[in-house]
């Protein structure tokens, strides 16, 4: 019941604030305060709901530390993508064509920082976390990434090599980055980074959520495998590739630094056995 309570709390304010973004869209201004009061109120309903049931101080959401940790993870995400969109660029598959709306980017800081926050206190606080203490840290990342990619096949323009993309690239990664680090704060600044990046920056669609409006009027164009078609760069080989180097990185620090959790059934075993002894 407490893991119970602490799910639907965290879905009821998702919910609310996934309302109050569509209700302020259209509107840069309003759609930057609604995903950052999103943001603010998902991280603190997860404090009050996982150290009330718990009975533990949320380390993973510590003050201490966010800001370095949401920078680090901005670098990489920006970086990350600005790498993809430089290899279609070489490729001659991205096309700049000028300017785009500043105040669209402005409203995507906003919208992608509610996102952000949500999804990675919902995969990664919850789904992940959760899971991994019975069945330890491989498989939890195996689980929360093919249900991480399963969800955005419920978007517009969602494809099957989409949402595969999506659960090596993005759901594994930042499950990796959490195991690594043990705090939700550096894949929350990553998740934000490569969303931005992609949507408010070099102005491509976003996990096949449609056409977006960033600071570059840009179009792509080339092989599905390559560009990720009308999904998204995020669908692009480049991606892929990218995102699994990273949760390789990731999970060798997180073994360097002992956070990898194993399968409590060995545990259990061990336990009966001596008792049997």
């Amino acid at each position: 019941m407490k893991l119970v309570w602490q799910i639907l709390a965290v879905v009821a304010v998702c919910a609310v604030g996934g309302q109050c973004a569509a209700a302020a869209e259209g509107n840069p201004w309003l759609s930057l305060i609604a995903g950052g009061l999103a943001a603010a109120a998902t991280v603190l309903v997860y404090r009050w709901a996982v150290g009330r049931t718990e009975r533990r101080p949320v380390t993973e959401l510590a003050r201490e530390g966010a800001p370095e940790a949401l920078t680090r993870g901005l670098a990489i995400g920006v970086v990350m993508f600005a790498a993809v969109i430089a290899n279609l660029y070489f490729l001659g598959d991205y096309e700049v064509h000028g300017y785009g709306s500043a105040a669209g980017a402005t409203a995507l800081v906003g919208f992608m920082a509610g996102a952000a926050v949500t999804e990675e206190v919902m995969f990664r606080g919850l789904l992940f976390r959760l899971v991994e203490r019975g069945l330890g840290t491989y498989l939890a990342l195996a689980l929360s990434s093919v249900v991480f990619g399963a969800a955005h096949l419920l978007n517009e323009d969602a494809t099957v090599l989409g949402a595969v993309a999506i659960a090596i690239e993005a759901g594994a990664m930042l499950a990796a980055a959490y195991a690594a680090t043990r705090s939700l704060w550096l894949p929350i600044g990553l998740h934000f980074g490569w969303n931005f990046a992609e949507s408010g920056i070099f102005g491509t669609a976003v996990s096949g959520n449609g056409e977006t409006h960033g600071l570059l009027d840009s179009s792509t164009s080339g092989p599905e495998l390559i560009t990720g078609g009308e999904f998204g760069p995020e669908a692009s080989v480049y991606s892929i590739v990218f995102g699994a180097l990273l949760t390789v990185v990731f999970l060798l620090l997180a073994r360097r630094r002992g956070h990898l959790v194993p399968r409590r059934r060995r545990e259990r075993a061990e336990a009966l056995a001596t008792l049997a002894r």
